[in-house]
């Protein structure tokens, strides 16, 4: 369902060109859609998924997730009831398991109240907004979010309990739907005009097709290899106080960055594969470049929160790509692609030298 969700999300920021404005619409939905993902995640942690009545609910959201993704396209428009209707159910989903979770009386339940009650507002914001006009809608919508963002500030003062192999296995694996629509990103246009002229492939299409799957897998790596792991050994070593802050702030938010970063990442992969011979339009280089510095920033500011140092290599990385996309306008999108996997492979490998004799 969250694959649909997201090339819903990148067919948005393709259609309108990679507008700076589409870009900050596209990314208030991504936020809206992130607040159920991660509200499950704390849910289902707090109570074991093997339970049957859980694994109903689980399912009864996976179900109502598909007309919440199908509705993104226009979510400003005629969707909007049904994407804040059906996003605000699953949400109460994952809030009333979250407070089943914990037994009544206890810190952990005082903690899940705590940050329960101020969201009902927020879920009334998102429903009433989706029934107004687009200006007013957007407004209602923030004011939404910034109640949620208010409600996890508040219950980190409370007490949580956190299973770090359950949230490192579940943010990386929304991290994997999100690398996975980069593959469908680049696959379905290239499949869609094949069916329509009746051409094979030409030699430089093959090329951004590889390129592109190339850079998929450096960005796994550049999570999976070390962040992942560190990210899940300092939560394990925290006294359970401190845990539930660690866990919000990397995982709730640090996070949101890093997948974020990754679509909009895929957005530029595809323009790239579809006009492998020509270059890559100003706009769509900017958002390269912004998903880059999300995806790279979120693990820096993730690593930086859980063990207060910066990854020198990749703040080198970002600043060498914009470098690049600024310059990109003189070449075609696929050199620019393959000179991006070039920076990425070196930043990565001068890292691992870096940890490897420190």
């Amino acid at each position: 369902a969250y694959v649909f969700a997201f090339s819903q999300l990148v067919g948005r920021l393709i259609d309108s060109h990679g507008s700076l404005e589409e870009i900050g619409r596209t990314g208030m939905l991504f936020l809206m859609l992130w607040l159920p993902w991660t509200q499950f995640t704390w849910s289902t942690n707090a109570l074991s998924g093997h339970r049957r009545a859980v694994q109903v609910v689980v399912l009864l959201a996976t179900a109502t997730s598909v007309p919440m993704a199908a509705s993104i396209s226009d979510a400003y428009g005629d969707g909007g009831p049904l994407f804040a209707l059906s996003l605000s159910f699953i949400f109460l989903l994952g809030l009333a398991v979250l407070l089943v979770g914990y037994e009544p009386g206890t810190p952990e339940f005082t903690s899940a109240v705590r940050y329960a009650l101020p969201n009902l507002p927020a879920v009334a914001a998102l429903i009433v907004g989706a029934y107004l006009t687009e200006q007013w809608r957007i407004g209602f919508w923030v004011v939404a979010l910034l109640i949620v963002v208010y409600s996890t500030i508040k219950a980190g003062r409370g007490q949580w309990v956190v299973r770090p192999g359950h949230f490192a296995e579940r943010h990386g694996l929304i991290l994997i739907v999100a690398l996975g629509e980069v593959i469908v990103a680049i696959a379905v246009p290239i499949v869609a005009s094949l069916q329509a002229e009746g051409d094979g492939l030409a030699g430089n299409t093959i090329a951004a097709l590889a390129a592109s799957g190339a850079f998929a897998s450096i960005l796994w790596w550049a999570y999976f290899d070390r962040p992942q792991r560190v990210f899940e050994r300092r939560l394990a070593a925290l006294d359970p106080a401190d845990r539930g802050r660690l866990a919000r702030d990397v995982y709730s938010w640090w996070h949101a960055a890093i997948v974020g970063g990754v679509i909009l990442v895929a957005t530029g992969l595809e323009e790239i594969t579809l006009h492998p011979a020509e270059a890559l339009d100003l706009d769509f280089r900017l958002i390269l470049v912004l998903g880059m510095g999300l995806f790279l920033g979120g693990i820096e500011g993730g690593v930086w929160r859980a063990y207060h140092r910066i990854p020198p290599e990749r703040g080198v990385a970002i600043i060498a790509i914009a470098a690049l996309a600024l310059a990109g306008g003189a070449f075609d999108g696929l050199v620019l692609l393959i000179a991006l996997d070039v920076i990425m492979v070196v930043v990565l490998a001068v890292e691992h030298i870096r940890l490897e004799k420190g």
